[in-house]
Formats: C-alpha cells, sequence, structure tokens
C-alpha cells in the first residue's frame, strides 16, 4: 500500500514507522508549504496536520480520488462540508478524535455509562482531560467525543470548557509535561462517585490504529468511522 502522510511531526514519524513495518511505501511527507502533490503515487493518505491545513488536505485528496483517514483535531467546524464533498465525489473518508483501539472501547463503554445514568438526577457529571504541554488544541477531540456520547445520553445540552450548569456538561484541560493522554469521566453524587478512565502510555496505539484504519479503508466508498473498521456497531 502506498501512503502518503500529510503532517510529518511526531506522529506522522511514529505512523511512517509502523507502515514500513507493516510492508507498506510511504511515498510523500506533506507539511503547508508543499505545492507540488503527485496524487497518481497514492493509494490513501494520512492525515495529522495542524488544525489550519486538516480542511485543505482532505479537500484535496478527495478530489483527487484518494481516500483519506485523518486524525488532526481543531477543524471540525468543516467537517460537515467534508462529508458533503466526499459523497458528492463519492471518495472515502475516515475521521476519528482518536484511532486508540483502547479509546474506541473506551467510548462505548461511557455510551453505555451514560444511558444507564440518564434517569438518575442527583449525579452530575464532570470529564478532564491531561496532555502534553504541546498539545494546541483545548479540549481535545478524545475529550468532545466523550462528551457528545454523554449528551446524547443524557438532559445536558452541550458542553463547555471549565464551566458547569444544569445543563453544560463541564470538561477541564491539563497540559502537563509529556503525557500522551489520560481522559477521565466521573459521575458525582452527595453519597458516592463512578469513574472511568483511560490512560495511554504511548502514542503507539494511536498510529496503529490510523495505519489500520488506512488498511482497512481501501477499496471502499463512503464516510466512516473507528466503529466500522473495529466492527464495534
Amino acid at each position: 500500500m502506498r501512503i502518503a502522510l500529510f503532517g510529518y511531526g511526531k506522529m506522522g514519524q511514529m505512523i511512517e514507522e509502523i507502515a514500513l513495518n507493516r510492508g507498506h511505501e510511504i511515498v510523500a511527507k506533506i507539511d503547508e508549504s508543499t505545492e507540488d502533490i503527485n496524487f497518481n503515487t497514492m493509494d490513501v493518505a494520512i492525515d495529522f496536520s495542524m488544525p489550519s491545513a486538516a480542511y485543505g488536505n482532505i479537500t484535496k485528496c478527495i478530489n483527487n480520488n484518494v481516500p483519506v483517514i485523518s486524525g488532526t483535531t481543531g477543524w471540525l467546524d468543516d467537517y460537515e462540508n467534508a462529508v458533503s464533498l466526499c459523497n458528492d465525489k463519492k471518495g472515502a473518508f475516515i475521521y476519528a478524535s482518536n484511532f486508540s483501539l483502547g479509546v474506541n472501547i473506551f467510548f462505548e463503554l461511557n455510551n453505555y455509562l451514560a444511558k444507564m445514568m440518564q434517569n438518575l438526577p442527583e449525579y452530575k457529571v464532570e470529564l478532564e482531560e491531561i496532555h502534553h504541554t504541546q498539545k494546541l488544541d483545548a479540549p481535545s477531540g478524545t475529550a468532545i467525543t466523550l462528551a457528545e456520547g454523554v449528551i446524547s445520553n443524557s438532559n445536558y445540552k452541550a458542553w463547555k470548557l471549565d464551566h458547569s450548569s444544569d445543563e453544560t456538561l463541564k470538561i477541564t484541560s491539563k497540559r502537563i509535561g509529556k503525557v500522551p493522554g489520560t481522559h477521565t469521566v466521573e459521575y458525582d453524587s452527595v453519597v458516592d462517585s463512578i469513574q472511568i478512565k483511560h490512560t495511554a502510555h504511548n502514542r503507539e496505539g494511536f498510529a496503529l490504529g490510523a495505519v489500520t484504519a488506512a488498511e482497512w479503508i481501501i477499496g471502499k466508498t463512503g464516510i466512516f468511522s473507528m466503529r466500522d473498521v473495529l466492527n464495534l456497531g
């Protein structure tokens, strides 16, 4: 499989290492300043770029009939536009806030717990995420996905950074050292607390998930998620 990397930071380099070890070829390493891109050399593109570049990268791939995997967060105001374009062009696209197998199982657990707790208003929910100091966006895309899972199964209407109310779910974001990613969902009442937590030990799980998604999407048409890739539906 011939893979193009849009963004060649730490994640891009780790994806390259895993892809090569799995017998794939890296045919391009593209940053924001790259202008001459030969899309004919690519079987699939993996985007772990900057929020300002992600939408442009994704649309270029779709317009050139290249399936694209994106793990860049902070660009989702344009997500529906990307979906519309992909449908119009009959392309293939996967966005995930987190490609880790463990995190995607955590998403499912979060949704299931939220459904169990939805008729227990005495429990208030809060989310916390901790990442390394180089992470630019806050809250993390993973925290937003978790919040959306709670909101869709509760009376909360929205999430907000560092603020809560009866209808607003609070997300606390912390940036500490080199932490790869820790996410906690806590239901707290006067009498007790229930907490679920995912702790990443390194970034390899994210990179492996992205390469696995790239392998899976070849030959397919449509908008997919990691639930499709991992058959969690």
